[in-house]
């Protein structure tokens, strides 16, 4: 590397003093998550007020993250993170309701244990929901780089602005997109490869809902792509494997392709079926 070069990256390490490293936020989201569930605990508790070092400890680490968070000067460190603590019950409560749905919506999950511990999907949905109540307190950037760490974890890919109701379950859960304006209502499942996105926008266009609305108790199978701002999944709706939908569809809709034969070549044309 010549010295121009060297010197032009050194004024970017410069201009990125109070930024927070990647493994600064990853240590701090899987700390968290060792506290509220032990199963991701490094170290065993000796008793509760090592327990509650622990937990001061993890408050010290946020408050840190939030005093280097170039572009949040308006933030006070301190006070956010009491905030943030003060609404970790909350967050927990609905963790607990999400293990109940991936328990109970999968006949292959053995125990409530093996969904905390096994489960991609509530890795994935636990970082959303501490990265969602970050983004709530108007903290930048912390909340992707925790939602984008289970990302690459997990394959799950939840922007931390969505809308997630409760008992949320996502099965398998690799190549799911839930895009930033989502709103998904209670008791909804999706399996593999689905995408909650967007159709083509402007940049200028990004502060608009263009991403669907999926109400309560809808089951979206794999592979299936949901698209748009005004595309609504009715309540109670099942969308088949591999559909593409850029319109809504109404309460109670049964939709998928089926094959069928046109010609005596034995072409096959997919035909969407909705059935209510």
């Amino acid at each position: 590397m010549d010295s121009a070069f060297t010197q032009k990256i050194y004024e970017k390490h410069k201009g990125c003093g109070k930024c927070p490293s990647t493994l600064l936020v990853t240590q701090f989201y899987r700390d968290l998550l060792g506290i509220l569930f032990p199963n991701f605990a490094s170290t065993h508790v000796i008793d509760y007020v090592e327990f509650s070092k622990r937990i001061q400890i993890i408050k010290l680490e946020l408050v840190q993250i939030l005093s280097r968070n170039a572009g949040n000067e308006d933030i006070d460190p301190e006070k956010t993170t009491e905030q943030f603590f003060d609404g970790i019950p909350s967050i927990y409560d609905r963790l607990q309701l999400d293990i109940t749905a991936m328990y109970e919506g999968d006949p292959a999950a053995k125990s409530r244990e093996e969904v905390i511990r096994c489960y991609p999907g509530f890795y994935a949905i636990a970082g959303y929901r501490i990265a969602n109540l970050l983004h709530s307190l108007g903290v930048e950037n912390i909340p992707r780089m925790i939602t984008e760490h289970a990302h690459s974890k997990t394959g799950i890919d939840i922007n931390p602005n969505a809308t997630i109701g409760d008992y949320f379950c996502i099965d398998h859960g690799t190549g799911v997109v839930i895009g930033e304006t989502t709103v998904i209502g209670n008791h909804v499942k999706i399996y593999q490869g689905v995408t909650l996105g967007a159709l083509s926008v402007k940049k200028e266009d990004a502060s608009v809902k263009r991403h669907p609305t999926i109400e309560d108790n809808v089951v979206i199978y794999a592979g299936a792509t949901i698209l748009g701002g005004n595309t609504v999944i009715g309540e109670g709706s099942i969308v088949g494997g591999n559909v593409w939908l850029t319109k809504s569809i109404p309460p109670g809709s049964k939709i998928y392709y089926q094959a069928q034969m046109h010609n005596s070549e034995g072409d096959k044309n997919p035909d969407v079926i909705i059935f209510k």
